[in-house]
Parts: C-alpha cells; sequence; structure tokens
C-alpha cells in the first residue's frame, strides 16, 4: 500500500483513544510526504471508581457495569495488572461497543484494524470506527479518514477522508490537522493549494507534530512571500473562528 500510512512525515493517522499516541511512521518511495498512522494507548482513566482489584472488577464487569467492562478490556490490552490478552480486551471492549460507548468502539476498530485479537477486517475496522465516529470520537474520526484514504475496507475516497480529518482537526487533532495539509498539498479529494497546506501543516506544528513543522518549511520553499503571507494570514483567521483548532496546554 504504497503511499498511505497509517502516521507522520507528510501523512496520514490511525489512532486508539487515549492520551498519548505512540507514532509510527512511514514514507512513500522518493517522496518525503507520507500518510499518518499512530497507535495511541488506550485511555487509562476511569469514568468512575472501581474495584482496584481484578475480581472484584470482572465480578462487576460480568454484572453488566459498562465502566467495569471497559476498565477491564483496558487492563487487558495494556497488561496492566494482568497478562496482556488482546483477545480479552476485544471481548470486553466489544461488549461496552455493543452498547454504544464511543471510545469503545474506537479501540474495537482499532483492534480489528491491526488484527490484534481477532483476524485482521479493514471492513469490520470501518464499521465500529464509523459509530464511534459520528458520535465525535476524534480519534475514531482521524482513523476513519486514514481508512477512506487508503481503500481499506471501502471504496478509495479522498473527500471522505477529508471530510473526517476536518472533524477531528476541528477538534484540535495535530494527526488529522496534519494530513489536511498533505491533503491540500497534494491536490487529493480537493484542489492542490499551497496555501491551505501550509496553514494546516502550521497548525499542526503548533500542536507539537514535528513533521508537519518540517513539511512546513518545505512548503514554503515553493511559496512566494507573498503566499507565505496569505497563509499565515489564514492561519490567524481559522484559530480565531475555531479556538478548538488548538490545543490546551497542560
Amino acid at each position: 500500500m504504497t503511499g498511505f500510512l497509517p502516521v507522520i512525515g507528510l501523512g496520514l493517522l490511525l489512532v486508539g483513544c487515549g492520551q498519548r499516541p505512540a507514532i509510527v511512521t512511514v514514507k512513500d518511495v522518493n517522496s518525503s510526504e507520507t500518510i499518518t498512522q499512530a497507535k495511541a494507548e488506550e485511555s487509562i482513566e476511569a469514568k468512575k471508581l472501581l474495584p482496584k482489584d481484578i475480581e472484584s472488577l470482572k465480578t462487576l464487569a460480568e454484572q453488566g457495569d459498562a465502566n467495569a467492562q471497559y476498565n477491564l478490556g483496558m487492563m487487558y490490552n495494556n497488561g496492566t495488572g494482568v497478562e496482556q490478552d488482546f483477545k480479552e480486551a476485544v471481548k470486553w471492549y466489544r461488549k461496552v461497543a455493543e452498547q454504544g460507548d464511543a471510545e469503545a468502539q474506537s479501540n474495537l476498530g482499532l483492534k480489528y484494524d491491526n488484527g490484534e485479537g481477532v483476524e485482521q477486517d479493514f471492513k469490520e475496522a470501518a464499521k465500529w470506527y464509523r459509530k464511534a465516529a459520528e458520535q465525535g470520537q476524534v480519534y475514531a474520526q482521524s482513523n476513519l479518514g486514514v481508512i477512506y484514504a487508503k481503500g481499506q475496507g471501502v471504496n478509495q475516497d479522498f473527500k471522505e477522508a477529508l471530510k473526517w480529518w476536518q472533524k477531528a482537526a476541528d477538534q484540535g487533532h495535530a494527526y488529522a490537522q496534519y494530513n489536511l495539509g498533505r491533503t491540500y498539498k497534494r491536490g487529493e479529494g480537493v484542489m492542490e493549494d499551497h496555501v491551505t497546506a501550509y496553514a494546516w501543516w502550521n497548525i499542526a506544528a503548533t500542536n507539537g507534530d514535528k513533521d508537519a513543522n518540517g513539511n512546513k518549511g518545505l512548503i514554503a520553499e515553493a511559496m512566494t512571500l507573498d503566499q507565505i503571507a496569505k497563509a499565515e494570514a489564514l492561519v490567524k483567521g481559522m484559530i480565531k473562528k475555531n479556538p478548538k483548532l488548538l490545543q490546551k496546554k497542560e
């Protein structure tokens, strides 16, 4: 699948529900551009106070408590307090996902996407990403964009990829912002537009994406000073219109 990734360089991303994603990069042949795909850590925050010992948590999960089920899936996924077991993680994520929980749906999609605990199945990945993405889950939105850009489990559709990256980018998701920059630079699903590409990479770089920062510098070399000035003005206007484009600093 040359040209598309699952995260970094000029590229696209795949991420799971969580806090600090661990990024894996693949670059296109003869190009600094990639589609970014990152695996993110599962959420480490319990949604309510739960038993700390595994047996009590299992008992609660088996009684149908969705929070216990989600956190049990997280523990098996990460190997926290139990031996790592992706099949068990999938089992518990599925129970919660079927109840409509967006985070569990996103994580289940990631498991199908990566073939962890289940046979790799991009159609199933797309199905679960979509359920979560339609509820506003930012990682699922970003990953669904990657699925469409790569044409995995769905017909390749850059306009659909752009739609979902836009939704994630509007929530301050740096990987989606990076991928939007790549999309506008390459003219995939939209007219090629270096000014807009520069603007999205500028915002992604501000949110900590180092590759976006490098790509912004590279594309600037092919732009006039007037184009760069327009791009900088565009950035200011975008942020003024939607301050959520920038992630809050801890």
